[in-house]
């Protein structure tokens, strides 16, 4: 995805649901991150019950939509934290069972704007996005739902928080292949919290997973935007902040938190990038305070120490191809940039350029 554009799409079977391309229009005015207050309710707490580390109790139903009552039973470990400021929380999940060990990690957005919560799934085995849980809670029960499809079919998602109190909680995830009238129980978890302190996820193996570990720590960063890309301008703006990456996941991922301010503004994003071991390639994904959600992720790989990952996007009602490049110049500088193509990928725009240089601890 790329940072200009923040746009709306239909949603899309087992793919995310929106796009997050950023508007320049939208970042050359003064950033507003509250929602107009229309009387909906703040939820921005609702999910600091689910902080900490927690054993859990896992039941699958093998074939849920069949009416099978036949499960498969996993035991293991869940950690959560908060990220971004409190503004975002990552879980961790490990788990063994018969088929052996399961990795998973879902990152919860709040949308002020919405006031609802959106929640991204990420298993270790595929590398893929889930298609994400969107919704919010009410009277101590969190409700959150996603169109998708299962054996080919198209179904709705439901994911239920209940039974939350300060020690356990549950979460479990339904089907439904007539329009939300009946639920089929699929995934179940029972979660007790743990005196232990956090289980490190196991290293990531494959040489590739470790592309971005030249980017882990904290970055001096001076950022300058194009101002109207696609439109002949040569006008750019300046800006000036730090981004702060770290590793998560036992290196299957990293978080990029990004603040800076220049004569547009203060800008903050939040970049999600992930490992995706089948195919072995990088998807990188965006968030912003003001909206809090994931949007199409950006998929590439490294190439002679440079990182290139794109997607297709609509800007300005135009669809275009969208890159996100990196590489580091030496142990202590790197460059990003992301550039615009409307001609298909034969010629290319770039209209934001990235530069940093590491801070000292």
């Amino acid at each position: 995805m790329n940072f200009t554009e923040k746009a709306q799409r239909r949603p899309a079977l087992r793919t995310v649901a929106r796009s997050t391309a950023w508007a320049m229009a939208c970042l050359c005015a003064a950033p507003v991150w509250a929602a107009e207050d229309v009387g909906l309710r703040d939820g921005a707490h609702d999910f600091d019950f689910n902080v900490g580390v927690w054993h859990t109790q896992i039941k699958r139903v093998l074939d849920p939509l069949s009416g099978g009552t036949h499960f498969m039973e996993l035991n293991g470990t869940v950690t959560v934290r908060k990220v971004w400021d409190g503004r975002a929380q990552l879980e961790e999940i490990e788990a063994d069972g018969p088929k052996g060990h399961w990795e998973g990690m879902t990152l919860f957005l709040y949308n002020p704007q919405a006031h609802q919560w959106n929640q991204s799934f990420i298993g270790s085995n595929s590398g893929e996005l889930a298609s994400p849980l969107v919704g919010e809670f009410k009277d101590g029960r969190g409700e959150l739902f996603a169109a998708d499809t299962y054996k080919d079919r198209s179904i709705l998602v439901r994911g239920v928080w209940s039974d939350i109190k300060p020690e356990s909680h549950r979460y479990e995830e339904s089907y439904s292949e007539d329009g939300g009238r009946t639920w089929a129980p699929a995934f179940i978890g029972n979660l007790t919290r743990a005196a232990a302190a956090p289980v490190e996820p196991p290293s990531a193996t494959d040489d590739r997973a470790h592309d971005f570990d030249f980017d882990l720590g904290n970055w001096r960063t001076h950022s300058t935007r194009l101002l109207r890309p696609l439109t002949g301008s040569t006008e750019w703006a300046q800006m000036d902040g730090i981004t702060r990456v770290r590793k998560v996941w036992g290196g299957k991922a990293n978080l990029a938190e990004y603040q800076a301010d220049g004569s547009q503004g203060h800008v903050e994003l939040l970049s999600l990038r992930w490992y995706n071991p089948g195919a072995h390639q990088w998807q990188l994904d965006f968030a912003t305070p003001g909206v809090g959600t994931l949007g199409t992720p950006g998929v590439g790989e490294f190439k002679n120490g440079r990182g290139d990952f794109y997607d297709q996007e609509s800007f300005n009602g135009r669809s275009i191809l969208v890159r996100f490049s990196i590489w580091p110049i030496t142990a202590d500088t790197a460059q990003s940039e992301q550039a615009f193509s409307a001609d298909g990928g034969a010629t290319w725009e770039v209209n934001w350029i990235n530069k940093y240089t590491r801070m000292t601890p």
